[in-house]
């Protein structure tokens, strides 16, 4: 990171309880949920947010603007996060904080090998934890000075988040033709219900997501996952 970014987040006006006062992060994130938890934890941090769903959008994202973090979640609809997190770390001017997040603890390996600065595991949720997570991969002229409060906060997304991933879920699930459709849908799924706290959907797609590396037959799996997705959007009730 070059001297000149240095100095320019050393005039922010973090605060004790604001710590990412002035800062901007960049979510890459195809889940709504995850995505809604995170801009409760930036406002929260006193930064600023912005979303991209996909690889291509936190490209035209980046093409535009210089973000000051930037979070990349390591399965999304079009690729790997960890290409751009590869991409993001071989910049001559390097943003000044990568992380990657997944809802899988090996991912951190993953992400630290593509050059992530840090990893976030799903589900994201804790205040100080994702400040924690944030600071710590500042150079120390760049982070808060004074005390800092470490709050335990835990946040709760908006559960018409949830609703709209489910619903997204529920239309992959309905499509035929493509099967590594359900690659995708499991992954998304798996990191959904570890955000939302919910068991029966994680095994399930961790159950599809198995069958589909052995090459096995998911049509069970497809039934089993599509029943618990509408059974969930026909209570209306959270996780």
């Amino acid at each position: 990171m070059s001297d000149d970014m240095t100095g320019f987040l050393t005039q922010r006006c973090q605060t004790a309880d604001r710590p990412l006062q002035g800062m901007t992060v960049l979510v890459v994130e195809d889940s709504r949920f995850a995505c809604e938890a995170m801009r409760i934890l930036c406002l929260r941090s006193g930064a600023r947010i912005r979303r991209a769903d996909c690889l291509r959008s936190a490209r035209r994202h980046l093409a535009t603007y210089r973000p000051t973090v930037v979070i990349v979640d390591l399965g999304l609809p079009d690729g790997f996060g960890q290409e751009l997190i590869r991409d993001l770390a071989a910049m001559s001017v390097r943003v000044p904080v990568v992380l990657g997040t997944s809802g899988n603890a090996d991912g951190a390996e993953v992400a630290r090998e593509a050059g992530a600065d840090g990893f976030l595991e799903k589900p994201i949720e804790s205040l100080a934890a994702f400040q924690a997570a944030i600071l710590s991969a500042l150079p120390s002229a760049a982070r808060p000075k004074g005390p800092r409060a470490l709050a335990n906060d835990i946040v709760t997304p908006d559960p018409l988040a949830l609703r709209d991933d489910l619903s997204l879920a529920a239309g992959i699930l309905s499509e035929s033709g493509d099967e590594t459709r359900l690659d995708y849908v499991a992954q998304f799924l798996s990191g959904l219900a570890i955000s939302a706290h919910d068991a029966a959907l994680e095994a399930a797609a961790a159950d599809l997501a198995r069958d589909r590396r052995a090459g096995r037959s998911t049509s069970g799996d497809v039934t089993r996952i599509t029943g618990l997705v509408r059974q969930r959007l026909a209570s209306g009730a959270r996780f």
